[in-house]
């Protein structure tokens, strides 16, 4: 009996959800549950700073790309090739390459692990002269007087009208200068 191994296949770009349904019809109608393990669209969680407010999207880290897990021989091969979205396997001399397991492990493990900044270890400290680069008071310069880890924040004193003024940010809206 063979195993399951995980391959990558191309889909037409921007197609990749659209492919993984046809896929998995395919295998439904057919009844082909027991060849295939999952199907994967290699995604994950991202936090940005957009207009002040923080976002949390989800963003293809391999676009045009699927993940599948397969018992392949050359009927699979062809049946999967033949899915609409769906181009060709990724491989030499066009036969498909099985991936290797820390290669899946190491996609699945990015996309299961959020994104956002996990902040173990705060880059500044009290003092510290930081530039604002989000919000309403991008591109001014300030110094860094409270760092609150839990909630993510600083507070950082910029010059407003010739006085220093506080002001409460996110960790996503200062560098370092």
């Amino acid at each position: 009996m063979m195993s399951k191994h995980w391959y990558a296949v191309h889909t037409y770009s921007g197609q990749e959800q659209k492919a993984k349904r046809h896929l998995e019809k395919m295998i439904t109608v057919e009844s082909l549950q027991d060849k295939f393990g999952e199907i994967l669209i290699p995604t994950e969680e991202v936090t940005e700073m957009k207009q002040g407010k923080r976002s949390t999207s989800t963003k293809k880290f391999l676009p045009s790309y699927l993940l599948i897990e397969v018992e392949l021989d050359k009927i699979m091969e062809q049946k999967i090739v033949g899915t609409p979205g769906i181009t060709n396997f990724v491989g030499s001399a066009g036969k498909p390459t099985a991936l290797r397991r820390d290669e899946v492990d190491r996609m699945v493990g990015k996309m299961d692990s959020r994104r956002e900044v996990e902040v173990d270890e705060v880059p500044w400290h009290a003092g510290d002269q930081v530039k604002v680069i989000d919000g309403p008071f991008s591109d001014f310069s300030g110094f860094i007087s409270e760092i609150n880890v839990e909630r993510k924040k600083v507070k950082v004193m910029v010059s407003i009208f010739g006085r220093p003024t506080p002001v409460e940010l996110d960790f996503l809206q200062i560098e370092s200068v």
